[in-house]
């Protein structure tokens, strides 16, 4: 509320001359959301949600569960997400040719088309674990081999959006009995764990897509890495011998 105000006054001031009373407001201070991941068995069950049904609840049979017709295509997309740290508009706008599973390249589009925030496009990384996933899931498609198709579509055949991926990943967490699932949750899963990995942080920054250091230097925190000890190691100047 206090930038929209600011800049709905500033403007005025531009356009009008009127004087600017949110030039005297100073920004209010806000306490940051905690950073809510999932732990190793949560990825573990959901992963076993996208495979099986609930348990059928019946009275004069035994009870049993099913397999789902889509848990390729849902193992695929939770193993994505967590293995890259894509954004939900990223995943959603990917097309097979995006992907080359040989090398597990992604490429996120510059532009809209890349769904990347400020359309700014990268290159992300696939794991084998990840890409055997991906493979599983289009080798059982008709157009798995069209590379100009959606990557993840949905029953009806169209490319998932970010509400419908969204209501996919909440479905499963439900089905898994965890609460709070949603797509980024996997993004701050993936930042955090490629850190206590061993990565380092202006690389994490590179595959994220963030313009600045300050959000990977909040999951630095978490993950009780020093950013300071990463730059010393990395400093160019340094390693230069200048």
């Amino acid at each position: 509320m206090w930038v929209t105000f600011r800049s709905f006054f500033g403007w005025l001031q531009v356009e009008f001359k009127f004087p600017n009373p949110a030039k005297e407001i100073t920004a209010p201070k806000f306490q940051k959301h905690p950073v809510e991941t999932f732990s190793k068995e949560d990825v573990e069950k959901i992963l076993k949600a996208c495979v099986y049904s609930r348990e059928s609840q019946t009275e004069e049979r035994k009870k049993f569960v099913m397999r789902r017709p889509s848990s390729n295509r849902d193992q695929a997309i939770v193993l994505m997400l967590l293995d890259t740290g894509l954004r939900a508009t990223e995943l959603c706008s990917l097309i097979i040719n995006d992907v080359d599973l040989k090398t597990g390249k992604v490429t996120i589009r510059h532009g809209v088309a890349g769904g990347a925030k400020g359309g700014k496009g990268r290159t992300v990384y696939l794991g084998k674990v990840a890409r055997k996933a991906v493979w599983r899931y289009l080798a059982s498609r008709e157009d798995g081999d069209d590379p100009d198709a959606p990557l993840f579509i949905s029953h009806a055949d169209r490319a998932f959006n970010k509400d419908s991926l969204r209501v996919l990943i909440n479905r499963l967490g439900d089905r898994a009995e965890i609460k709070k699932a949603f797509p980024h949750k996997f993004r701050h899963t993936f930042a955090i764990t490629y850190l206590r990995s061993g990565g380092d942080v202006f690389t994490l920054q590179s595959l994220l897509g963030h313009g600045s250091l300050d959000m990977v230097r909040h999951y630095a925190q978490i993950a009780e890495v020093d950013v300071e000890q990463a730059h010393r190691k990395a400093s160019p100047a340094d390693n230069m011998r200048l």
